[in-house]
């Protein structure tokens, strides 16, 4: 059932008294924020999926915008970086996995069971392995963790838990858990392939949403530089509902290692009693998108050469299975919500001019639903000089579907531009806190990532909720819900004044970034300064 708009913000804006919320800010209202989503979350836009006509009417439109608010192209065609692809997806109809024990094999379902992932599966492939399970399958020199010691890997497939032991800090963790971190401990230790069950104590979406939009297409970029997992054969990843089928006769089962996993204890690692045997039929093609690019230049004489950046990714996954009828993936929050803020907020400061004595670059990316691809060709080859960019600020799917009261600043204990996130969450009367979920890994999950591994100091906000409160049951509701769903669309209950709030505040932190006599740096005790160094 449809709902008016009117009704709809009626409703978001109902939930929270005048007591409970800060004032508007003098900025911004909401309105021309929400304007910009429903343009990037119409159904004519069909999900903005990476290489879409959809896509680039969502870029035309933006770069329309930005020149309306009188920014610079700074693309390398115009305000266009082009970025080429490959578009991999599995032929299901030719592609299969089962499990052998004592000579008897099992098939498993895509659908129910496991399935064949091409962000992992590059090429057609049929084979047959010994799986080994290798707990959260880290190793991590910093904190002498070596899961991988004592295992015989050479040419079998290793089997893991999404997660990480709870002594290890989470920038830590996080790093560790990429696909590129994780495969070159694996890849050294002869591997040839991954099983990775899913944690049920951090999914954010349930099995059946995921398994629906199983074979999208995923990509990756074109060129060879990109290639991070050498060697890989295949990626499965397992349902954990399933998953005792993959320690029947090992000795333990999948329920003892969920209950260590929940709690992040220590997990245990053994070979297991059954082989996996997979016939992988992919198909490719070439794709193109492009980066959005502008810049807002500064006056100071010197430091208008440094740039701060104020990132966004504008894709989102196009058309998939249907869910109640409904096959677009609107993308309104995510990342509709952090597009229309680059937009409003490069208006407002055509509209409300302010002194910036460095310049901010306004970079609206592709491919980001892909494996934050855009931002990786953009950090590998910025259209500005590399080290002219002093920091990065990221907006993805900042959800203010709560009133803002609490701000999740994922990189404030990593460097000054952490610490300065939360200084002016505190001067507007909102709490600054670290990521209450480390489960989630969500601070290697968006593009300020990129920009991390060049050595540039970055944050992610985020409207938050505190641990045992009913707005963490509201976000929960979301991710199940919403999620990478057809239903992340307008007409879903957000908050303007929520909204109009963050953007008050992602304007102070570019301005002060930008105006400020020193460069952002790293914290010395951040894992991440290692990456200013190199």
């Amino acid at each position: 059932m449809r709902t008016t708009l009117s009704a709809i913000l009626f409703f978001g804006l109902a939930a929270s008294s005048p007591a409970q919320q800060t004032p508007p800010a003098s900025h911004f209202d909401g309105n021309s924020w929400w304007a910009h989503v429903e343009f990037l979350a119409d159904d004519s836009l069909e999900g903005r999926d990476t290489g879409s006509e959809g896509l680039r009417k969502a870029q035309a439109y933006a770069v329309d915008q930005f020149q309306k608010a009188g920014l610079e192209p700074a693309g390398t065609n115009g305000f266009y970086q082009p970025v080429r692809l490959v578009e991999y997806q599995l032929y299901e109809d030719k592609s299969s996995l089962s499990l052998t024990a004592s000579g008897k094999s099992t098939a498993l379902s895509f659908a129910d069971d496991a399935f064949i992932g091409t962000r992992s599966t590059r090429a057609s492939t049929r084979l047959s392995a010994p799986l080994v399970f290798i707990g959260y399958g880290l190793k991590i020199p910093e904190k002498n963790l070596d899961e991988l010691a004592g295992l015989d890997l050479k040419g079998k497939i290793v089997v893991y838990l999404a997660g990480s032991p709870e002594d290890i800090p989470t920038a830590l963790a996080s790093h560790y858990q990429t696909a590129t971190e994780r495969w070159k401990s694996l890849h050294e230790a002869g591997a040839i392939g991954t099983v990775t069950i899913f944690n049920p104590a951090s999914m954010d979406i349930p099995w059946s949403r995921i398994s629906i939009n199983r074979n999208h297409p995923s990509m990756d970029l074109a060129d060879l530089e990109f290639n991070e997992t050498p060697g890989l054969q295949l990626g499965v990843s397992f349902n954990p509902a399933s998953a005792e089928k993959l320690f029947a006769g090992s000795g333990h089962t999948f329920a003892e290692i969920a209950a260590l996993g929940k709690d992040r204890k220590p997990l245990p690692h053994f070979p297991l009693a059954v082989s996996l045997s997979a016939n992988a039929a992919i198909l490719r093609k070439s794709v193109e998108s492009a980066n959005i690019v502008g810049k807002l230049a500064g006056s100071d004489p010197a430091l208008k050469n440094e740039l701060v950046v104020l990132s966004a990714h504008i894709d989102h996954i196009g058309i998939g299975a249907p869910i109640n009828g409904d096959r677009i993936y609107n993308g309104a929050m995510d990342n509709g919500s952090g597009s229309a803020l680059a937009m409003d907020i490069a208006t407002s400061l055509k509209a409300h001019p302010e002194k910036l004595q460095r310049s901010i670059l306004f970079l609206l990316v592709t491919a980001e639903e892909k494996g934050l691809l855009g931002s990786k060709y953009f950090a590998a080859h910025p259209t500005v000089p590399a080290k002219s960019i002093v920091a990065d600020v990221n907006v993805d799917m900042f959800l203010p579907i709560v009133p803002l009261k609490v701000l999740k600043v994922g990189g404030l204990e990593e460097s000054d531009l952490g610490s300065r996130a939360a200084a002016i969450a505190q001067s507007m009367g909102i709490k600054p806190i670290v990521d209450p979920e480390p489960l989630r890994n969500a601070f290697i999950r968006s593009d300020q990532y990129n920009f991390i591994k060049k050595g540039v100091p970055a944050v992610k906000c985020d409207v938050g909720f505190e641990l045992g409160t009913p707005e963490q049951k509201i976000f929960k509701d979301w991710l199940t819900n919403r999620y990478h769903a057809p239903s992340d669309d307008v007409n879903q209950p957000v908050d303007l004044q929520s909204a109009a709030l963050y953007e008050e505040f992602t304007r102070r932190l570019l301005l002060e970034t930008a105006n400020s006599a020193a460069r952002p740096q790293w914290k010395p005790d951040s894992f991440f300064r290692r990456y200013a160094a190199d």
